[in-house]
Order: structure tokens, then sequence, then C-alpha cells
């Protein structure tokens, strides 16, 4: 690869500063030969025409400073050609390395507890003295493997495909920085390829169901009221659990929540119905959470079950398909699919789409549910 320092006219008065890398030419189909050009802008500029002697020093630092930029990504690709590492970069071991990415992106990362999970399925299947550099192509699909075929939850169950999806994607995003900080210079490391992304089913419940589910009686009363809730307003377990009063605004006969979502810390206010504020019952001024005595556990989930059963639901419900719940019933009454994003709280548009989906197979059949007609035309 040739790598040289261009310069580009970007107006009048300036001049941009970048790198090329020329990787050589390839030849399509049609017999057509193509230049593989790729650049890094430095966000370094030149003046044009320089008349003070204070321009001409600022066009002398920045022409050097991009040389040196050159030199820098010059022997980077020579310590990656020929295997050339820190020595002390190549002595730290993989469970130091995730550990520290770990905590470093814990105070902007909202799924933290993902990366403990991953961290201790590296615990399970690597030996604590790997070295970054001692990884190779046959040890991380090794693990690759692993996660798809033994690795099992804290509950003896094997992974779901989206667990495994997630998991080894944050493993290879630890292998993309430990090369980008040096730590390894095998790029082919780079390249190898993370399982198929599959759309997992949501579970859900219609209206009538959950009409049923709320003439039912449940054995924790805290826990109906707070599945219902769920099923109204589309909040997580995690925000309901730790729903307070101080968050609850009564104004105006209109009520909302003010609130920070747990899993992605962005600030929200949401308006909830009058009968998702019943469910919430008259403000304790006692205790600052709404659900007291709200707990998840085991018997939690499995009284949540036997509710279900209770009503006539023989699906396997979880508190989040409560959520799931919420985004089908608001797109079957007609809200369009970026107020039910803004509900929910998705960062992509890809995500709240996977309801209409389910909406769109509800109504097709529907369809099918006309009587026949005897027609004569």
């Amino acid at each position: 690869m040739k790598m040289t320092l261009k310069q580009r006219k970007i107006s009048d008065t300036k001049i941009s500063l970048y790198l090329e890398y020329y990787k050589g030419t390839t030849t399509s189909v049609d017999g057509k030969r193509k230049h593989l050009r790729e650049f890094e802008y430095l966000k370094l500029y030149l003046i044009l025409n320089p008349t003070t002697a204070t321009d001409k020093n600022k066009n002398k630092e920045n022409l050097e400073l991009a040389e040196n930029i050159l030199a820098i990504r010059k022997t980077e690709f020579l310590q990656g050609k020929f295997g050339i590492v820190d020595r002390q970069k190549a002595n730290i071991t993989l469970y130091e390395y995730f550990d520290q990415l770990k905590e470093n992106r814990s105070s902007y990362l909202s799924n933290y507890e993902t990366w403990k999970s991953v961290k201790r399925y590296i615990d399970l299947y690597f030996n604590p003295s790997t070295t970054l550099s001692e990884l190779t192509i046959v040890s991380i699909n090794g693990f690759k493997r692993f996660l798809d075929i033994d690795a099992k939850t804290k509950y003896g169950l094997p992974l779901k495909h989206g667990t495994k999806y997630s998991y080894f994607n944050r493993f290879r995003a630890t292998i993309k920085q430990a090369y980008e900080e040096g730590y390894i210079t095998n790029h082919k490391l780079l390249k190898i390829k993370s399982f198929e992304e599959k759309e997992s089913q949501r579970e859900y419940l219609t209206f009538d169901q959950v009409q049923d589910l709320a003439s039912t009686e449940c054995k924790y009363n805290i826990l109906k009221k707070a599945f219902l809730f769920s099923c109204l307003t589309g909040l997580r377990w995690s925000d309901v659990y730790k729903l307070t009063w101080k968050e609850v605004r009564d104004e105006n006969n209109e009520h909302r929540i003010i609130f920070t979502q747990k899993k992605t810390h962005d600030l929200e206010y949401m308006y909830i119905s009058k009968q998702a504020r019943e469910l919430l019952g008259k403000r304790n001024y006692s205790n600052p959470r709404v659900f007291v005595n709200l707990n998840y556990s085991s018997a939690t989930n499995t009284e949540l079950l036997r509710w279900c059963m209770k009503a006539g639901i023989t699906k396997h419900i979880t508190f989040h398909c409560a959520r799931h719940t919420a985004a089908t019933l608001l797109l079957e009454a007609g809200a369009d699919i970026y107020t039910v994003m803004k509900v929910l709280g998705h960062k992509d548009i890809r995500t709240t789409q996977i309801y209409a989906k389910i909406v769109d197979k509800r109504l097709k059949e529907a369809s099918n549910l006309l009587p026949t007609l005897n027609l004569e035309l």
C-alpha cells in the first residue's frame, strides 16, 4: 500500500491536507480497471497565498504536523505487516483489556450489564493468561462456536440467537479497539464475521387478552397494576420498577411522567392516559416509589405466568411483553410509527418498524375473516 500526503483547494483562501492510501487496482467483471483508494482527512489546512509571517508560520506548522501523521501511519502499517507490537502492550491479557474497556464504556453505555455477561463467557472459554497478541482466527472462531453451541445462561438454558449476536459483537468491538490501539497487529482478525442478525419474535397480547387479564385476579396485586401500566405506556420493567411519585405530574386534568430511561439515560416527557394514571393509585407521600413491594424474582415471573393461565392465555408472557403489547395496541389504534417510536424511546426507527410488521400481519389475517359472498355478476 502506498501512502501519500495530498493537498486540495477547497476555497479561494484555503487548502485541505489529507492522506491518500493507494491499494492498487482491481478488475471488474466487465474488464474495467478500477483504482482502489481510501482517504483520511486530517482537518489541517494551509492558507492559500499567505502574505503575513503569522500565516506563513501557521502553514509551516500544519504541513509539518501532516507529514508527521503520515510518518506515524506508515509506521503503524509496517507494524501490522510484520507483526511488530510494543512489548508492554503485547503482555496485556485479554481479561485485563476487556475489563478496562468495560469500565471505560460504563459511563456512557446503557448496556453495561451486557458487557459484564460477555466477560463471564470470556472467563469460561479463554485461559486467564491469554494475551491479546496470542489471539488467533482459530481461537476467536472457537469462542464464537462456544457461544453458539456450549454456552448456557445462569439458568442452564442455551443462549438465544439475539443474545449470541449481541455478545459476539461486543467481543469483536474489543478486538477492533485493541487493533486500533496497537495491542493487536493481525488485521485479519477484524474480518471475522458475526452471527447473522435475525429478527426475533416479539410476544404480545391483543386488546381482548389485556382485558381478560384486567378482569382476572392476580396473587400479587402490585404486579397486576405494574404490568397493566406497562401495557398502557410501553415502559420497560426497569423504568416501572424505579418510578417515583416525584416523576408523576398531575396538571390541568392531564397526566404525564418525567423520568430518565434507565437503559438509554435519556430524559423523557411522557403523557399517560387517565386509566394508566388510575393504576398508580393515590399519591403516597410516605414512600417515594410508586410500585412499593414490586420485585423482580423467579416467584414474580412464575406468578405472571399463572395469572396469564388463569385468564386463558397460553402464550409465554414475560413483563417485557407488556412493552410489545403497548406498541402493537398503539399502531392498531392508528398511531403513526414515529409517535410510537417516541413513546417507546427507540433510537432507531427500524426497531419500531418490527411492531408495524406485526400489525400488518394481523390486518392481513383480519381481511380473511370476512364472510364469502355468493357472487352473481
